[in-house]
């Protein structure tokens, strides 16, 4: 239709009427063509929804701008609610029977610090209602001499071989005399300085295992003492300390089992306040013959006219496999895993020998958790993914971390500790695809006296059932359709102030 636009000359001249149509400056053809895409474009805007009333039809008021400026505003926050609305994720939560598999194993971290309990003897335990049965559990499993303050002293413990059975003179009424010198307070850092070697049985009257040890030691120190007498050869030398006796030489030693055979060698260990803390601990066969010749072999690369060094053979000996470094400090960090079945089951941690005693008056199993959680570990990458949907986890997966329980290394001697762990089971799925599995857990502790070796024991229950949370897409069709009416209304403005700035006119 012709519009207000005034025509010029220019215009009349070239100026032709197709069906009402006006087509300026063009031929025959040309209006043809203007007139036919006038006419599909007329078409298109007769399936508009939002049609606009001509402004020149309507009248501007004070009250209608206000109310235009509110309505804006209201749209621009619908709008905002409307897209928060859409990148927020939903979720719905159901409890469901755990559909694990039979041969799904349930995986336990930790990291524990006891600042009473040597790494010679932490161990590791395992057991559940069917029966399993894992005993000092080494391969998951990495240990840390620590001192009271958590603080680690040297590089990881080396646990060495498990021993089942450690072979012992047998039973006779055959005499045997006193072979080996009684070490004190008083003399042990005399004796150990006037020898390359010096070879100790820390020991207790009271203990099974000492007393099986006492006939052989003393047949091998008589030995010994023979062979390499102290007064013209002076290269090696057995004591014996009994520890209830010198209660605090055995501490600063860190004796913690009877009884313990450790090897100090002049020239190669490092003194501190507390003595030697740089010798070897003897975990090999205890009759007679194999001590002595464990000794033999300690003293066989030291010359007779040598300086009393002992420096170690580097070569593999039945006394390299049978001795080990011995703890530097009396604690020790115990870091790592385990997998056990998904039943109830009780994870312990103890001082443990098949050949050591242990005095449970002494005995502190005071510690603080740094970690302890079940499940898999969660790496970054999921992490960074699932950040969206933490608040609908749960927190309740690390309940552990950072409590501790009689720290104090010089009390609470013979106590047990008792945690008590039911666990549940979430999983995450984002449109049938497992996102995270995890396992949230309650936990109660209890302290009890010990009737026998104080340990700390983890009893977890893992449900038969678990919470299921399903994160629920926001479709985007249901977003552009709420949403359509308010981008239609600015697209209309947006291209009508466009067309004013062109044609020079004043907002």
């Amino acid at each position: 239709p012709i519009t207000d636009r005034l025509l010029t000359k220019e215009d009349e001249r070239e100026r032709r009427v197709v069906d009402g149509f006006v087509c300026v400056d063009c031929g025959e053809r040309g209006a043809t063509i203007h007139f036919t895409a006038m006419v599909s474009t007329a078409k298109i805007k007769s399936v508009d929804f939002y049609r606009k009333i001509p402004r020149d039809l309507t009248e501007a008021s004070l009250s209608g701008a206000g109310l235009s400026i509110v309505a804006a505003l209201a749209m621009m926050f619908l709008f905002g609610m409307e897209l928060h609305n859409y990148l927020s994720i939903s979720t719905s939560t159901s409890v469901i029977v755990d559909r694990s598999p039979d041969e799904d194993y349930l995986r336990i971290d930790f990291n524990l610090s006891f600042p009473a309990l040597s790494c010679e003897f932490a161990s590791v335990d395992v057991s559940d209602v069917l029966g399993t049965n894992r005993l000092n559990i080494t391969k998951t499993v990495r240990k840390y001499s620590i001192n009271k303050h958590l603080q680690t002293t040297g590089s990881e413990f080396d646990s060495g071989p498990v021993t089942l059975r450690v072979k012992h003179d047998e039973d006779n009424d055959e005499e045997y005399g006193e072979g080996s010198v009684t070490l004190n307070a008083d003399n042990f850092d005399r004796i150990s300085h006037q020898h390359a070697i010096l070879v100790v049985n820390f020991y207790a009257p009271w203990c099974y295992w000492s007393n099986r040890l006492k006939p052989s030691w003393e047949k091998a120190a008589k030995i010994i003492r023979e062979r390499h007498d102290p007064e013209v050869d002076g290269r090696i030398i057995l004591g014996k300390v009994d520890c209830t006796e010198e209660v605090d030489l055995c501490r600063n030693h860190h004796i913690q089992g009877y009884p313990s055979i450790r090897i100090f060698r002049k020239g190669s260990d490092v003194r501190d306040e507390h003595g030697h803390h740089e010798h070897e601990s003897y975990y090999g066969d205890r009759d007679t013959d194999t001590l002595v010749k464990t000794m033999e072999e300690l003293v066989a690369p030291i010359a007779l006219d040598s300086p009393n060094l002992a420096l170690e053979d580097k070569s593999v000996t039945v006394t390299e496999k049978a001795k080990r470094p011995a703890p530097r400090e009396a604690g020790c960090r115990i870091e790592g895993f385990v997998r056990v079945k998904k039943v109830p089951g009780n994870l312990v941690i103890s001082a443990r020998s098949g050949a050591h005693s242990f005095d449970s008056a002494l005995m502190n199993m005071s510690h603080v958790i740094s970690d302890f959680s079940f499940g898999k570990k969660i790496t970054p990458r999921v992490m960074s993914d699932i950040k969206r949907i933490l608040p609908y986890i749960g927190a309740s997966h690390a309940k552990l971390n950072g409590k501790s329980y009689l720290t104090d290394p010089d009390d609470h001697a013979n106590v047990t500790v008792e945690h008590y762990l039911q666990l549940v089971k979430t999983e995450v799925m984002r449109s049938s695809h497992q996102l995270i599995e995890e396992y949230e857990f309650t936990a109660h502790s209890s302290l009890v006296h010990a009737l026998s070796i104080p340990v700390v024991k983890f009893h977890y229950e893992p449900s038969p059932m678990q919470v299921l949370v399903t994160e629920n897409p926001k479709s985007f069709s249901h977003f552009i359709t709420n949403v359509a009416g308010i981008l239609d209304s600015i697209l209309h403005n947006t291209m009508r102030l466009v067309k004013k700035v062109e044609l020079g006119k004043n907002f």
